[in-house]
């Protein structure tokens, strides 16, 4: 058995390079005070102090306790608790604590011994105090009396070395003889026959002295009766007895028995036993029966704590003499013990960018049984991310295989499983509670790839108008989002200033109040960022649609309702039901159905004799001119939009009416009519002209606006103050005839009354919507619809027709 070990210990260290294969040795005396420098170990093992802290040094030993204390600024091994040896070996001859020095970065091991030198701290001790001798008178000398054996705790030139007598008389003297296992057999040896008669009592002390320096002794009163003749003393059949006994055995157990015989007869040939064990038999595992000498198993036992027990027994007669033998029990090993588990070191929790091959901890196994029993296998118990790595002897490092992901395990429980190779065989488990820590490796993620929000027109600044989520599957700071805007272009400054976004909840809020005519969606990137280091953001983009409102009330462009004196439309007596009086034109700065106009008659001089159009606006005679029609005719037409409510403007109309006048009256009244065109004439050039500069002033601020703020017009940015425009509208608009910002193309005739235009589509409508008397309010709880297409974006004739239109057969007066 020692030579296989031997084969597996230097296998076991060829396989380990980092293992120092002679062991460092020391020695210390016992009874040293806590903190005694033993030696210095950094400098046997060849390291420094430095190497001894940077790598973690410390001490392992296999029962666990801490004997010794490793001061890594030193390196030197001091005592960590008085060491009595007494305690730790027994009566052992050698006394050695081996442990390990276990350094990392890279792991080795140096094997330390240190020796517990033996002191003298015992004094020899009898069992008894006082011993008494019943000796028959008569007897021959060189008669030999047993004696107990005084026990002396310390062991070689510490133990007992030496029995006197004293004082010294003429009839004892003391004869030791060495047994096996260091022990001594004593003898009280009658040198002279005893006389009853002469002298019936003796008393003299037997001392033992020991080896040390200075010697101690212990010292026993021998009190010798003299009796009558008894010649005989008890004798055994075997000097040694020697029994094996496993150590689960019951209690009450036969183990051996012992005999001895007496030649003589009655109560000088009575014989009883008793264990003569000088640490008294209360504190044995077994227990003699004093008339039949069976020893029997008394309490458990512990192959492990004591192996082998030396025992002895004495027989004594009726006549008080004596015989003595010796007994040793061997306990056998049973597989009682299972595997334990030591843990070294253990890291958790990890963080999850761990790399494969991290050691996570490092343990030692044992088995405190012996032979196959203590032979330990170790093994891991499914598991894919860890894996068990020898490291030295019965040393086990637990490490990663591969990458751990904290968001699919945050938890894993490594179950290691050690098992011994007894019959039947004991196993143990220990589990490795391995915690992963969060990383920041997860950017957080919208729960849609892009959003659209509605907002209704004239909107109250501050207004929710949706929100936005993501989530981060990392945990703790890493996965609190924040949200922010962005820049939709990474050469934007600053993203757009009417939209606001919560940055804990990712409420999406207008700040200011949008106008459909001017702005009709907005783009903007929000950001969610973590709070990992670094933190991670995406961006996703936020489609703002503004929904229109019925806001702006019909305007009429023809005729204009601010020309003084107000134009008149001529009709000759001839003209024919149906025909073409005029045209009312109007447009709307709504879009979709709020810009659907219709025309209605309000109120005329005569209602049944003209007919409004309700969807082109044009006026026509609806019978024919009667001489009894009043010359001058007042017409008002309703000009109403689609809206909900719906808003109207009124146009006023002039008719002339050529029935039932004299010639004489008609120079009169054409050179009226042609001083009225004449006006008309030079009003209509005037605003021509200026309409014309206005135009190119437009075209030249829309390029400029184009070249220097296309990107911020893509990144929703909402252009306000627009002042120098909008100052030349309002100076067109008070100038001319004209009140919105449109371009008009205008033909005209010299001396006639027809005239063409041409309508196209706004160029910036940011000229204020005038509003008729009936306002509207905004109701922002409604549902928003799906925007149509405006009607705004396309060229807008006269007749509300979403075309380029052109128009003839306008009289103007």
């Amino acid at each position: 058995m020692a030579s296989a070990r031997q084969v597996l210990c230097l296998c076991a260290l060829l396989c380990v390079p980092r293992v120092r294969c002679e062991p460092i040795r020391y020695s210390v005396a016992e009874e040293g005070e806590s903190g005694s420098v033993v030696a210095n170990v950094a400098e046997d093992a060849g390291l420094t102090p430095a190497q001894l802290s940077a790598r973690r040094a410390r001490i392992a030993s296999a029962d666990g306790r801490q004997h010794f204390r490793l001061e890594r600024a030193t390196g030197r091994l001091v005592l960590a608790e008085r060491l009595d040896r007494e305690e730790m070996c027994g009566r052992s001859l050698t006394c050695t604590l081996a442990f390990e020095l276990l350094l990392e970065n890279p792991l080795q091991f140096f094997r330390v011994e240190v020796a517990v030198e033996d002191v003298n701290d015992h004094s020899p001790v009898f069992p008894e105090e006082r011993v008494t001798f019943q000796i028959l008178e008569r007897g021959d000398p060189g008669l030999r009396f047993p004696m107990e054996t005084a026990q002396d705790l310390d062991v070689g030139s510490n133990s007992i070395q030496a029995y006197t007598i004293a004082p010294e008389n003429e009839y004892f003297s003391v004869s030791s003889e060495s047994l096996a296992e260091g022990n001594k057999y004593i003898e009280l040896v009658l040198e002279k026959p005893l006389d009853r008669e002469e002298q019936p009592e003796l008393f003299f002390s037997l001392i033992a002295t020991d080896g040390g320096s200075p010697p101690r002794s212990g010292t026993t009163q021998i009190h010798i009766v003299v009796l009558d003749v008894n010649d005989n003393a008890p004798t055994f059949t075997q000097k040694l007895y020697i029994g094996r006994v496993l150590e689960n055995a019951a209690t009450g157990s036969v183990v051996l028995r012992v005999e001895a015989t007496d030649p003589d007869v009655g109560l000088n040939g009575d014989i009883t036993y008793r264990f003569s064990q000088s640490l008294g038999e209360n504190r044995l595992p077994f227990s003699i029966d004093t008339v039949s000498g069976e020893i029997r198993v008394t309490k458990p036992l512990d192959f492990e704590t004591t192996q082998k027990y030396e025992l002895s027994v004495q027989a004594t007669d009726g006549g008080g003499l004596s015989g003595m033998c010796n007994i040793v029990v061997e306990v056998m090993d049973v597989n009682d013990n299972a595997p334990e588990v030591v843990v070294s070191s253990f890291s958790s929790p990890l963080p999850e960018n761990t790399e494969p091959g991290t050691v996570v901890a490092l343990f030692a196994v044992r088995d405190r049984d012996s032979g196959v029993n203590g032979e330990i296998s170790c093994a891991l118990e499914d598991q894919l991310s860890f894996s068990l790595r020898p490291a030295y002897k019965n040393y086990y490092e637990l490490v990663t295989m591969s990458t751990l992901d904290r968001e699919e395990t945050s938890q894993y429980l490594v179950v290691i499983t050690v098992a011994d190779t007894g019959s039947p065989p004991l196993t143990t488990t220990q589990t490795f509670t391995v915690d992963i820590s969060d990383v920041n490796d997860n950017a957080p993620v919208f729960n849609q790839t892009s959003y659209t929000m509605y907002v209704r027109e004239n909107n109250i600044p501050g207004v929710l108008v949706g929100a936005v989520s993501a989530v981060d599957s990392d945990a703790g700071p890493n996965a609190k989002v924040t949200y922010s805007l962005r820049p939709v272009h990474p050469t934007e400054r600053d993203p757009c200033s009417c939209i606001s976004v919560n940055s804990e909840n990712g409420h999406v809020f207008v700040l200011r109040p949008l106008d459909y005519e001017q702005v009709r969606q907005l783009e903007v990137l929000v950001s969610a960022t973590d709070a990992g280091s670094p933190p991670l953001s995406t961006n996703v983009t936020v489609r703002l649609l503004v929904v229109d409102e019925n806001d702006n009330a019909p305007l009429v462009l023809h005729p204009a309702q601010d020309s003084s004196p107000p134009s008149s439309e001529l009709v000759p007596a001839s003209a024919e039901v149906g025909d073409l009086v005029t045209k009312v034109v109007a447009v709307d700065a709504d879009s979709g159905q709020n810009s659907w106009l219709s025309f209605h008659l309000l109120r005329a001089t005569d209602p049944g004799l003209f007919a409004v159009g309700s969807q082109n606006g044009e006026v026509r005679l609806r019978r024919p001119v009667t001489e009894r029609d009043a010359v001058k005719q007042k017409l008002e037409v309703l000009v109403r939009d689609n809206g909900r409510p719906p808003l109207s403007a009124t146009a006023a109309l002039n008719v002339l009416l050529l029935n039932g006048l004299s010639q004489e009256h008609l120079p009169q009244q054409e050179l009226a009519v042609q001083d009225e065109d004449s006006s008309l004439t030079i009003y209509l050039i005037v605003s021509l002209v200026f309409v014309s500069l206005l135009f190119l002033t437009s075209v030249a601020a829309f390029v400029a606006c184009k070249v220097f703020k296309r990107k911020e017009l893509k990144g929703g940015q909402v252009l306000y103050g627009t002042g120098n425009l909008q100052s030349s509208l309002a100076a067109g608009a008070a100038a001319g005839t004209l009140p919105h910002a449109y371009c008009y193309e205008i033909n005209l005739t010299t001396g006639s009354g027809n005239s063409e235009f041409k309508f196209l589509k706004p160029i910036l409508t940011s000229v204020p919507p005038q509003h008729s008397g009936t306002g509207r309010g905004v109701d922002d709880t409604e549902d928003f619809p799906t925007i149509p297409n405006s009607m705004g974006d396309a060229a807008l004739d006269i007749s509300g027709t979403p075309s380029v239109g052109h128009f003839n057969g306008l009289p103007f007066n």
